[in-house]
């Protein structure tokens, strides 16, 4: 991305980016603030660069054009269609490829009031912020006349939060996160078999240098639009991380979230060792288990097995800091099980002891056997400690990285919805108003104004764009009932229905991208 301000973007064939839908988004013929800007230029204002776009042009963000001397959206609103069951086998075998690809698995929609919906995708913006939000579209939905309101937000105020499943040790908590040698986030902390990653984020986009403002930005947009982007942590690992696919952590893909801590293990799987060892000690960064000492030994009447083990003693059968954090062994250091055992007390202890080490994941598994001397000794794996080693792994969901948009709905945006701003964020704590992003389903975060979050998976791909601000735009919708609507004070004048979106705006229509998902209309999952 380059720096642009009040200059053409480098578009030099503006018919080849324009869709061949009709009727493409323009707004009016924006008047020039500077006198001296040429009669053959428009001046954008869809964001506060205010490109001066040449005839035939896009500005910096590639969003918006100048086409026969009018400010014009490049491109097409995406309009999604709910599908309503298996498509008929006659209508797969008459098409072409390429039509089936689009039919998929489901049948089309028909009726374009309730089952079509206009998403924010390629919709455009409020700004500068006087006028109404680029389409205020009316439906319905078992009978009852609904408004959806439609626009995508510049976000300066936004951030991604991201999932890696991997017991693999990334990084001190609160490390700084690189990409391209700019810091654009930072560790947080850990969840059950996850690491979390706060990545953008408004001090990161606009409170550093302008290379770090666009490389967090480039990185953003890539994160949302569900690409690859490397990360690099300080003090810690290196990361490929996609939304939906395994992360990549220090050139190794993962493939296993661990079944739990190893606490949990031993109570997991404490009655299939029953009876085929005599201790079972489940390696783990945090909580390494130690069958005999853990509560489900003991309700299983395992006697002591005279272990002694390092680390610090939580409760029993429960240690902390066995080894430090690492890609080894249960996220930790080793590579050798037996470095975190002491000994064993030779009161207790009897030769011939059967001992399994296993890891969280299952992916590490060795199994010993006490000698004279009370030394492990290692043995061949007996089948029935295989299947359990097995059983963990099978128990184990897939590595993914996973990928949540969090961003700030401000006033100005919300001026686009209504004339009284307040109105519609306490309509929406209310429950009145249903707020999607790209018709995805977004989780309001609780307290003052609109906090939204989403996962971008359930987003329609590429719905993440940018101003060079910097800023994120991104998508964002809000259905209610229209009397609700007219209630809080909407834009009603401005409503337009689905009819008219189709014949009028530049648009494309998609297949919905998750059936589990509800339709933003009725609240309802689009096949359930």
């Amino acid at each position: 991305m380059t720096e642009h301000t009040k200059v053409d973007h480098s578009s030099d064939n503006l018919d080849d980016t324009m869709p061949s839908t009709p009727g493409p988004t323009v707004l009016e013929k924006s008047k020039p603030r500077n006198a001296k800007m040429a009669a053959n230029k428009v001046e954008c204002n869809a964001c506060p660069v205010l490109c001066q776009i040449t005839e035939g042009r896009t500005g910096a963000c590639d969003r918006w054009g100048n086409v026969d001397g009018v400010l014009t959206r490049i491109d097409p609103v995406v309009i999604m269609r709910r599908p309503v069951g298996p498509p008929a086998p006659s209508a797969l075998e008459a098409a072409s490829p390429e039509q089936q690809a689009d039919v998929g698995s489901v049948a089309l929609a028909e009726d374009p009031e309730t089952d079509l919906f206009v998403s924010g995708v390629g919709s455009g913006t409020t700004y500068p912020d006087y006028k109404p939000a680029p389409f205020i579209v009316s439906s319905k939905a078992n009978g009852v006349d609904m408004v959806t309101v439609v626009t995508e937000g510049i976000f300066s105020y936004c951030s991604f939060k991201v999932k890696i499943d991997t017991d693999r040790y990334l990084g001190p908590e609160q490390s700084n996160i690189r990409h391209k040698g700019e810091i654009v986030g930072h560790v947080t902390t850990a969840e059950y078999g996850s690491q979390m990653l706060s990545l953008g984020g408004v001090h990161h986009l606009t409170g550093g240098s302008k290379k770090e403002g666009r490389v967090t930005c480039d990185m953003m947009m890539a994160l949302g639009n569900k690409q690859a982007v490397e990360l690099s942590i300080d003090g810690g690992a290196q990361l490929v991380v996609q939304a939906g696919k395994a992360p990549i952590v220090d050139g190794v893909e993962e493939k296993r979230m661990r079944v739990g801590c190893g606490s949990a293990a031993i109570g997991i799987f404490a009655k299939q060792w029953f009876g085929h060892a005599d201790e079972v000690v489940v390696v783990d960064d945090h909580i390494t288990g130690v069958l005999t000492e853990h509560q489900a030994g003991r309700c299983l009447d395992i006697p002591p097995s005279g272990i002694k083990m390092k680390g610090r003693k939580s409760t029993p059968g429960r240690y902390f800091q066995v080894a430090n954090p690492g890609n080894g062994w249960g996220g930790t250091d080793i590579s050798d099980p037996l470095s975190i055992i002491e000994g064993f007390d030779p009161e207790v202890a009897k030769p011939g002891l059967r001992l399994l080490i296993t890891s969280t994941t299952g992916e590490h598994a060795e199994y010993f056997e006490l000698d004279d001397a009370l030394q492990p000794q290692r043995k061949p794996m007996p089948e029935p400690l295989q299947k359990t080693v097995d059983r963990i792994g099978e128990n184990c969901e897939p590595s993914l990285a996973s990928v949540l948009f969090l961003g700030g709905a401000g006033g100005s945006l919300r001026a686009g919805v209504t004339e009284n701003p307040i109105w519609l964020t306490n309509s929406i704590k209310k429950a009145l108003v249903n707020v999607t992003c790209g018709g995805a389903p977004a989780y309001i975060w609780a307290g003052g104004g609109i906090t939204v979050m989403v996962d971008v998976m359930r987003m329609p791909d590429n719905s993440f764009g940018y101003v060079p601000t910097p800023a994120i735009v991104a998508p964002i919708e809000f259905s209610m009932k229209l009397e609700d609507y007219e209630r809080l004070g909407g834009h009603i004048g401005d409503v337009q229905s689905i009819s008219e979106v189709l014949a009028k705006a530049n648009h494309r229509i998609i297949n919905w991208v998750d059936p589990a998902s509800p339709w933003p209309i009725a609240g309802k999952p689009v096949l359930g």
